[in-house]
């Protein structure tokens, strides 16, 4: 018989450099001719400028994370050198420097290639409120791209950008990004500076980012995430943030009359998404939506509309070139709130977010449909209020409530694009991502945020055994294997646990990232004979563990037979022994 040789590795492909990818932006520019998407496209030169500054930044040796990306940005969003027209030519202005999260993202390695088009004043849901033109879908030119930010989601739908900043209010920065198949990322309120972002709510905005994966999207989150000094509504991680929602994490999901809105096919993608994160081992939980729907009235069906006629109000009194009929009727009507309602409306916010803490109960997270159809254009122009107010069934509350989220492509029930998006509670942010990551089939390794400690467990601490509990919100980061200088032995403990000391072999076990206030806690628990001290792994960094002096030890078994506790384990029942515990 002969014998085939192996397959050759497959041999790594280099990401592109940010010269290459950006001729390859314009390429895709000139064979898709969507000259819809763009209010400000910057020229080939101008952006090889950048490109070349970015390459040789990356050959001076720097870390650029973004290197070899192309960033659209919403032209709610100040970008240096071009105009910033909200959608409205009468209301243009140039600014002099960058918003702060353009500036980031660019000091990180991304190159812009121009503004995108919206929504006038993030006014909408449907993308089709421009004088600059409705933006169609990325996969059908009848049917609606989806708002406010409908330019940026299509430019990344198209292949054109790798990144694009959106902005979300009401789901500006989800919306879109479920009717053309991306992955869209609305942060935690208060993540991300919104200096040189143009309000719509103030209380109720964000800087959102629409990306081709969840790992890169997650990638420019970390790097747009925290405070510039100016922006005053800027909020920090709080020290006991908890990065992980364990093994089983609990999903709610809406019930049957919170999901009767949807079409059969949509209803059938919504199923698949709940049979994958139930497979993965997440318990699913119907609940009523219906204080979360009262939210998402509340956002335009009250006196909270004043903020949107406080940040643009005056503007559209001057009866700027280009005012979309729609947008100036809804932001008048805004203006005639009184003070009082505008304070009860906020007080009834605070009602809402204390029962939606309620109605999740011990849940991680909110599993919902992004938008429950996929409304044709002509639907769109017809019908402007009505339409973007049913795109935002499931979306416009989210921020009210102050949610995390994350929507990810799905399954289509109906050759159409569908997606879902996991609500989170505020910081939580990377429980929404590591589910999301269940869906997309992805991991990123980075943790978002990046601030924490890392810690290797080997024994009762590690996942299923009985301590885990200990780590209660810490994230699972990998498994790790120690260097070749350490052994194990069996404690007499309650329950039992190896100590791990030094010796001449390797032992398995999981590196967890907690909060600093989570390792606090670990830390003033852990008892005795237990320490916490630096371990080699076989890659050769040096994280915290938890060890054991070997002069605790006495006469402890010895288990250097076993790589790993589980190892021991799986001998002690194969052996028919009782297991230790």
């Amino acid at each position: 018989m002969t014998t085939l040789p192996p397959e050759p590795e497959p041999v790594p492909v280099p990401p592109p450099s940010a010269h290459q990818r950006v001729v390859a932006a314009f390429e895709r520019l000139a064979q898709v001719d969507r000259p819809e998407l763009w209010i400000s496209l910057r020229t080939l030169e101008e952006v090889l400028v950048d490109a070349k500054a970015v390459d040789e930044r990356v050959r001076a040796g720097e870390d650029l994370p973004l290197a070899g990306t192309v960033l659209a940005v919403k032209d709610l969003i100040d970008v240096a050198g071009l105009p910033t027209t909200a959608g409205c030519p009468g209301f243009s202005r140039v600014p002099v420097t960058s918003a702060t999260a353009v500036t980031r993202l660019t000091g990180a390695g991304a190159v812009v290639l121009g503004k995108t088009n919206l929504d006038q004043f993030a006014s909408g849901l449907a993308g089709t409120r421009s004088p600059y033109g409705a933006v169609a879908s990325a996969g059908d030119p009848q049917k609606v791209a989806g708002g406010s930010s409908s330019g940026s989601a299509v430019a990344v739908a198209l292949g054109i950008a790798d990144l694009a900043l959106g902005t979300d209010t009401a789901g500006s920065g989800r919306v879109p990004a479920a009717l053309n198949a991306i992955v869209g990322l609305k942060p935690t309120l208060g993540l991300v500076p919104k200096t040189g972002v143009f309000p719509a709510s103030p209380s109720f905005d964000c800087v959102s980012v629409f990306a081709s994966s969840l790992t890169l999207g997650q990638r420019a989150l970390a790097v747009l995430s925290g405070p510039d000094g100016q922006d005053a509504s800027v909020r920090e991680w709080p020290a006991d943030v908890r990065l992980g929602a364990g093994e089983r994490p609990r999903v709610a999901i809406p019930d049957d009359a919170g999901l009767a809105v949807l079409s059969g096919p949509a209803r059938r993608a919504f199923g698949v998404a709940v049979a994958s994160l139930e497979a993965s081992g997440a318990v699913i939980e119907p609940i009523d939506l219906g204080v979360f729907f009262e939210a998402g009235e509340l956002l335009y069906g009250s006196a909270l509309v004043a903020e949107r006629y406080a940040s643009v109000g005056d503007v559209l009194a001057g009866k700027p070139e280009g005012v979309d009929s729609t947008v100036a009727g809804i932001v008048a009507a805004a203006g005639t709130h009184l003070a009082h309602e505008l304070a009860d409306a906020h007080g009834q916010v605070a009602r809402l977010r204390a029962a939606a803490r309620e109605a999740l109960g011990e849940c991680d997270a909110l599993l919902l449909p992004t938008v429950p159809d996929h409304p044709d254009l002509g639907e769109a122009l017809a019908d402007p209020v009505g339409v973007s107010a049913r795109l935002g069934t499931y979306s416009a509350f989210v921020n009210v409530l102050d949610l995390a989220a994350v929507t990810v492509p799905v399954a289509p029930g109906d050759q159409r694009p569908f997606g879902v998006t996991i609500a989170v509670r505020a910081f939580e942010d990377q429980i929404a991502l590591d589910l999301a990551a269940v869906l997309t089939g992805e991991q990123a390794r980075e943790p978002y945020p990046a601030e924490g400690v890392d810690l290797v467990v080997f024994g009762a601490h590690l996942r299923g055994q009985p301590l885990h509990d200990a780590l209660r919100g810490a994230r699972f980061v990998t498994p790790v294997q120690t260097a070749e200088r350490y052994r194990m032995v069996l404690l007499d403990t309650d329950p039992p646990q190896p100590g791990v000391i030094p010796g001449s072999g390797t032992i398995d076990g999981e590196l967890w990232r907690l909060s600093p206030a989570a390792f606090g806690r670990f830390a003033a628990a852990l008892p005795k004979p237990f320490v916490l001290g630096h371990i080699e792994l076989e890659d050769g960094s040096t994280p915290l563990a938890v060890l054991c002096p070997p002069s605790a030890t006495g006469g402890a078994p010895n288990l250097d037979r076993y790589e790993s506790w589980r190892g021991y384990l799986r001998f002690v029942s194969t052996a028919g022994l009782r297991p230790p515990g």
